[in-house]
């Protein structure tokens, strides 16, 4: 009898009872509502955001790690769990609530005051409101200090200018959370859509995560009230803090695409006769088969491990890189793998190798290029900034 990759590494006895009964549940929606449909959702380059927001608010993963205003509660691996399951399908429905509950959501709920967090946080656990995550700018990625949005005050107000670049759900949020310089250095504002000054026209012509909408933000002259700011971030540790949150939620997503590649490799393999022979009966393909199965592994205890050191209070910005630089990294080996395995059928959506394979060359790159984990890495090991 086959055994699972996972299985190898006995994974499922690291896990408790509720992990488990997440993981299933989540599994089990993403295999009956989503999979039937994101091949289609992927040629056609477009989602049903709002169904599938409501349909992940029932299900309880919008912000499922944050307290009260109801959001679900649980633990960092339950979350990482539902993360894996749902990049499994497909990266951008991972991405879709990474950047509704770890980035818009966990902005309002860590820096947010009392009023704002009413306001927002409880329908958008509810997927009944969208927000996005405005940082990124056409020339300020991996140097979000570089930025030139500014926010100046005028009276009681402020008047926002700039452009952000590659948001997701930018397009269909109710909110973007926008990131701005000002006079007291880069403070966080709540932008509602409708704001006179604001649009965000959608970014089309992807050949990667065409399954999630991405958007630039545009600002002209946008007023908010003062209150429309966030209290509690000062400077770039606040928007950092939420890129933090999000990669976490990638370092167990990547591991699931990987599994999703790895299991379609195995199933082909298994069923296709190449001179008369299963092609799993070769020598050449047991190799492939074997070297993912131990770098999939070993990505899935690495996550597991990121996991139990947050709920324990104690993962370091440097072992969120650790675990997005490898993780991701292998996840796109492993996809580009699978699809030598599958030959030209590979290159079809009839399969979703490739499909994962396009989206994991967007996830190695957002939320920190390897370029710059590798040096927050080595930053750790030397006590040296290479950055400039």
């Amino acid at each position: 009898m086959p055994t699972h990759p996972f299985e190898l590494f006995a994974v499922d006895g690291l896990l408790t009872d509720e992990e488990r009964e997440i993981q299933r549940t989540v599994r089990a929606m993403g295999e009956r509502e989503l999979r039937p449909h994101v091949a289609e959702w992927f040629e056609d380059g477009a989602l049903p955001v709002r169904d599938l927001a409501r349909k992940l608010g029932e299900l309880g993963v919008l912000g499922m790690h944050l307290t009260g205003y109801g959001c679900a509660g649980t633990n960092a691996v339950s979350y990482g769990l539902a993360c894996l399951e749902l990049e499994a399908v497909d990266s951008g429905l991972r991405s879709l609530v990474s950047v509704q509950g770890s980035l818009a959501m966990y902005a309002i709920w860590r820096y947010g005051s009392e009023e704002q967090k009413r306001e927002w946080l409880p329908a958008m656990a509810a997927g009944e409101r969208l927000g996005c995550f405005g940082l990124t700018e056409p020339d300020a990625g991996s140097d979000p200090g570089s930025m030139r949005t500014t926010a100046k005050r005028a009276g009681g107000d402020w008047v926002l200018n700039g452009t952000k670049m590659w948001i997701t759900n930018g397009s269909v949020a109710d909110v973007a959370v926008v990131w701005a310089r000002t006079d007291e250095g880069v403070r966080g504002f709540l932008v509602p859509a409708g704001t006179p000054g604001f649009s965000a026209p959608e970014i089309k012509r992807k050949l990667s995560l065409r399954a999630s909408v991405t958007s630039e933000l545009v600002l002209e002259d946008v007023r908010l009230p003062a209150d429309a700011m966030l209290p509690g971030a000062r400077g770039l540790s606040g928007p950092l803090g939420c890129l933090n949150e999000a990669r976490f939620g990638i370092v167990f997503g990547a591991i699931g695409a990987a599994r999703d590649c790895l299991e379609t490799a195995i199933a082909y393999a298994t069923e296709r006769e190449v001179f008369s022979r299963p092609l799993t009966s070769y020598q050449l393909t047991q190799q492939k088969l074997a070297d993912m199965a131990l770098e999939l592994g070993k990505g899935v205890l690495l996550a597991l491990h990121l996991g139990r050191l947050k709920d324990a209070g104690d993962l370091a910005p440097e072992r969120v890189s650790v675990g997005k630089l490898n993780n991701v990294r292998e996840a796109l080996d492993i996809a580009r793998q699978c699809r030598t395995i599958l030959g030209a059928n590979g290159v079809t959506l009839e399969y979703p190798v490739l499909r994962h394979a396009n989206n994991l060359e967007s996830v190695l790159t957002y939320e920190g290029t390897s370029e710059v984990h590798s040096l927050v890495i080595g930053r750790a090991l030397t006590g040296e900034a290479a950055f400039r």
